[in-house]
This record gives structure tokens, C-alpha cells and sequence, in this order.
């Protein structure tokens, strides 16, 4: 490996240590709070995310070893399952159009003990300012990871003027920095993004302290197994089936 391999290797080991940390001395606690408290209300994770930050939520919802009374919200909803033709997704700059989250959170249908979990490196765009404004408009508690150091030094794109941290009950800082590289070329090209990789590791951080705590409260978390192994997607399905069809999984 390459000399800047190994320092975005420093880069990014170093701040998931952080996190890890952060953890340990109950930094999560309250995001995990939230989390436990809709779960055992018979709510759901609603997990939202767009462009990169898509994996983030895809990471919290769907995926072996996390937990089933999950949904992944996404952009793309409202061409699938909303009037929306599905011309709309080849606009990149979709996310930041505020008047889409009308329809998404009507297709998303969400519960009153349902907990939203939305990722956005800059937490300034505005379907993601806007599903969180609509998500406490409805008294949907909001935990966002994003960059702090990002989105203090953007300007929002949502005509409240608003943030996602600003929005949120629960923030928690994914330690990118601005303009997410961490490493920079000779030429001043910045390279070695790094917000995918901590986010995906606070959402496991997460999905581990909300099991262990149900577990201590005497109940067996609801996770999923590979779909890939015997078994699994029976252990699967009967999970999902006690959440009726507010769970959507999808290709």
C-alpha cells in the first residue's frame, strides 16, 4: 500500500476510535434511548438518507445482523410507489427540492412510535431538512448523523434556513471534515472521502447498543439473519410479518 494509503488508513482508523470512544463513555446513549423506547412502543426506524448517505440507511435497514422493525426511506419512493414519473430520479439535484417531501412522507406512512435515524454529510439539503421538519411536525423524534464540521460552514438549502443538527433531537457528528477528504494531492485535490465509512459504522454502533439493551431488558432483539444461510429466510419473514407492511424491502 501506498504512503497515502496509509494515511487515509490513520485517517479513518483513527475516527472510528473516536467513535468507539464515543460509545464507551455513553455518547449514544440518547440516540440508543430513542431507538429502544419506539421499538418497545411497537414503533419502527425509519432510516433516510440521500445520495452517498443512502448506504447509511441502507446499513440501518435490510441487512443481516441488524434489526428488522426497520425501513429504508428513500428518494426513489416516490417514483416506485408514489405519482412521481421515475424521470425525477435522474436529477441529481432531486435532494435538494424541499416540495418532494410532501409525497415521500405520505408513502412512507410513518407511526406515531416510529423514530427517524436521517444521515446527511451536510445536513444542509432540502428533502432531508424538510422530512425532519415534517417528522417533528408529527412528533416523530429526529437522530441525525452528519458533519459537524461540514454543516456549520455550508449555507442550508431549505427556506427555513434551517439544518438538519438543528432540527434534531439527538445529533452525532460522523467526524468528516469539510468537503468530507481527508488527504490532499500536490495540486491541492482533495481525495480519501470518509463519511461513508463512519457513518456505517455509527449505524452498526447503534444497531449493537439498542440489541444489547433490549436484551437486558429481558427481550430477544429482533435481527436478522442472512438471508444466505439455512433458515435464514424463515427467521426473517416471521419477524417481518408481526410489523404487517410497514416494513417495505425491495430490490
Amino acid at each position: 500500500m501506498s504512503d497515502t494509503g496509509n494515511q487515509f488508513l490513520h485517517e479513518t482508523t483513527s475516527r472510528l476510535e473516536r467513535l468507539a470512544s464515543l460509545a464507551a463513555d455513553g455518547g449514544l446513549d440518547a440516540a440508543i434511548d430513542l431507538i429502544v423506547t419506539s421499538l418497545q412502543a411497537g414503533g419502527i426506524v425509519q432510516a433516510f438518507g440521500t445520495g452517498h448517505s443512502q448506504a447509511f440507511a441502507m446499513e440501518i435497514a435490510g441487512r443481516a445482523g441488524g434489526l428488522i422493525p426497520t425501513n429504508n426511506v428513500a428518494l426513489r419512493d416516490v417514483a416506485l410507489f408514489g405519482s412521481q414519473d421515475v424521470s425525477v430520479l435522474t436529477d441529481p439535484k432531486l435532494e435538494r427540492d424541499p416540495s418532494i417531501v410532501d409525497e415521500l412522507w405520505e408513502i412512507t406512512a410513518a407511526g406515531p412510535d416510529d423514530v427517524f435515524v436521517i444521515a446527511s454529510n451536510s445536513g444542509v439539503n432540502g428533502s432531508i431538512v424538510g422530512t425532519a421538519l415534517l417528522a417533528k411536525e408529527h412528533g416523530n423524534p429526529v437522530i441525525a448523523v452528519t458533519s459537524i464540521d461540514h454543516t456549520t460552514r455550508v449555507t442550508p438549502k431549505h427556506p427555513s434556513g434551517l439544518r438538519l443538527s438543528e432540527v434534531a433531537d439527538v445529533v452525532i457528528d460522523n467526524l468528516a471534515p469539510y468537503g468530507d477528504s481527508t488527504l490532499t494531492l500536490g495540486d491541492g485535490i482533495g481525495i480519501g472521502a470518509v463519511s461513508s465509512l463512519t457513518a456505517a459504522f455509527i449505524a452498526q454502533l447503534l444497531t449493537i447498543g439498542v440489541a444489547e439493551r433490549l436484551a437486558e431488558a429481558g427481550s430477544v432483539p429482533p435481527i436478522y439473519l442472512s438471508a444466505n444461510i439455512p433458515g435464514g429466510d424463515d427467521h426473517n419473514h416471521r419477524l417481518e410479518e408481526q410489523y404487517g407492511g410497514r416494513i417495505r424491502r425491495h430490490a
